[in-house]
């Protein structure tokens, strides 16, 4: 399987692992002009990436877009649907909705390291409608059901 990425914008940054185990390939902000983009805070901006995607040799892939947890512990700072999906049939710009859910504003600048793309595997079970499911131990317990 390879990760193909295409350049939309001629300053885009290819993403790239930051260690030879990181899961995640660092996605950069390609702001035009060498503008800065500031989200408010508590408000959210969409950040283009200038690239699009294709996973070449397999279909039952997804590309996820996560935090990157040092953007999200110090500064507030993660995508605004908490996990962005790329469907394998996506071919159009790769472009981060960044949160800024804390109280100071933060600018991203081109380049900036602001998101991180990871590849997954998928299932797309068959749906069945039943009446019933099998009982568990659990069964109904829901949010804190099973202590702390």
């Amino acid at each position: 399987m390879k990760l193909l990425i295409k350049k939309l914008n001629e300053n885009a940054v290819i993403p790239q692992r930051q260690t030879p185990y990181s899961a995640g390939y660092d996605l950069c902000a390609c702001i035009e002009d060498g503008k800065s983009v500031t989200i408010k805070a508590g408000t959210t901006e969409k950040i283009h990436t200038g690239l699009s995607a294709e996973l070449d040799g397999a279909k039952d892939v997804v590309l996820l877009i996560y935090a990157r947890s040092s953007l999200a512990a110090k500064f507030g700072i993660a995508p605004a649907n908490c996990v962005g999906v790329v469907d394998w049939d996506y071919r159009g710009e790769l472009i981060v909705a960044l949160h800024n859910s804390s109280n100071e504003d933060f600018t991203v600048n081109h380049g900036d390291r602001i998101a991180q793309l990871v590849i997954s595997p998928i299932f797309t079970p068959e749906v069945e409608e039943v009446t019933e499911l099998s009982d568990t131990v659990r069964g109904e317990g829901g949010f804190g059901s099973t202590g702390k």
